[in-house]
């Protein structure tokens, strides 16, 4: 009968622990009247425990602080620490020891060991420390790979591993929105939810734009000369809590001079995200590339350059138009014809030659209208006629005015 030899027991062990900040201790009050059969012993007990707090010992407050007692949970954009340490318990003299770390992830296998040399010996009592950092990048399951391989005092090579399993979870949803002003602003929207399970300190929200745009940030007012958030002086979002964030962008002018290029899917810029949590622990995440599709123009574009927000009923106002030849490759040779409507009114000559137009090139025209009804009136009834290919563009609801009584007539 064969019998298998007994299987050797390393001389080393290996003890992995996460570096974390600790937590709050908090103990469960347990009391009872005076009348009651206990008297004051659960009152008294209480006073005696250590981790209460002197004249609240009823409250669920600890002045203690509790070293995790396991991995925790791990969440996007933090930083991952883990102590490692490799202890001799035999009484030989161990020789060439290597202790290697590496983090599987779904996509891929990360190196975290500070150093690939081997260590020359270590004697028995002794041991070999490291420290690894990661910055999570990625949801899902990751697990922790040590090895260690070693030479026994026989000249013997020994090697063996664990693997520590943990779940990187998703701590923020972050949904965005735009909207498309009438000149070329972009406004986008970016709400912010904490799907985690306990409150976190905002420290920064902001967009860095891509090369074609500026940014400027809404999310704040100017009260008594200081720039305060529109948020408070706190800026705690709490679990399942949901903030909103508004930003303008604005092509920068050698862009937005070139009508070609705001075409079709642009990129706007990425989202950059830094908070903190429990006892100052920081987390930051950057999103992706934010693209959104960019209005469609057609071959000719008519925007307004400025407009009055309210005018006088039946006085001349003035507009500004900018028109734009969105084309990359024709001339055109435009007509301009005003055609009036129940309330708007043109002044000045229609069916007037704008001359030609060259590709992704601009004119401005200045015009001058009235009003003959009073209230929120809209700005239509204006018709670019290309005499090349003898195409009309028509443009209504360009813009709104609101139309008020230069003076009050009494009736008698």
């Amino acid at each position: 009968m064969e019998v298998n030899p007994p299987k050797q027991e390393h001389l080393l062990a290996l003890k992995v622990m996460r570096l974390t900040k600790p937590t709050l201790f908090t103990n469960i009050p347990v009391t009872c009247e005076e009348k009651d059969l206990p008297g004051d012993l659960f009152n008294q007990l209480m006073r005696d425990d250590p981790s209460t707090v002197n004249g609240a010992e009823i409250l669920m407050l600890g002045e203690m602080l509790t070293l995790p007692q396991n991995f925790g949970n791990i969440f996007l954009g933090e930083t991952f620490s883990s102590y490692i340490s490799v202890h001799n318990d035999s009484n030989q003299v161990v020789k060439d020891i290597l202790v290697k770390a590496d983090l599987q992830t779904s996509s891929q296998r990360l190196n975290l060991s500070a150093s690939s040399a081997a260590v020359a010996e270590l004697k028995p009592d002794c041991c070999i420390d490291d420290v690894i950092h990661h910055e999570v990048k990625e949801i899902g399951t990751h697990i922790l790979v040590c090895a260690v391989s070693y030479t026994t005092q026989g000249g013997e090579k020994m090697y063996f591993r664990k693997f520590f399993k943990f779940q990187v979870l998703k701590p923020l949803d972050v949904k965005t929105k735009f909207y498309n002003a009438e000149t070329d602003e972009v406004f986008l929207e970016a709400q912010i939810q904490n799907i985690t399970t306990s409150p976190m300190f905002m420290e920064k929200v902001s967009l860095e734009p891509s090369i074609m745009y500026n940014v400027a940030e809404l999310n704040s007012v100017s009260q008594a000369g200081e720039c305060v958030t529109t948020f408070g002086s706190r800026a705690y979002l709490q679990p399942m809590d949901t903030r909103q964030y508004l930003y303008c962008l604005k092509p920068k002018k050698e862009f937005a001079e070139k009508a070609g290029i705001i075409k079709g899917v642009t990129v706007i810029g990425k989202l950059d995200i830094v908070w903190k949590t429990n006892l100052g622990e920081r987390g930051r995440l950057q999103t992706s590339q934010l693209q959104r599709m960019a209005p469609g123009y057609g071959d000719v574009r008519l925007s307004l350059e400025a407009i009055p927000d309210t005018v006088n009923l039946e006085e001349p106002f003035h507009i500004t138009c900018k028109i734009t030849n969105c084309s990359s490759e024709r001339t055109m040779d435009l007509v301009l014809e005003m055609c009036n409507t129940n309330s708007i009114h043109w002044c000045g000559i229609s069916g007037r030659q704008l001359g030609k137009l060259h590709p992704s090139s601009s004119l401005c025209l200045a015009l001058t209208l009235l009003s003959s009804v009073q209230g929120l009136q809209s700005v239509s009834g204006l018709r670019l006629t290309d005499t090349f290919l003898k195409r009309t563009y028509e443009y209504d609801d360009i813009a709104q005015v609101c139309v008020v009584s230069s003076a009050i007539k009494v009736e008698s």
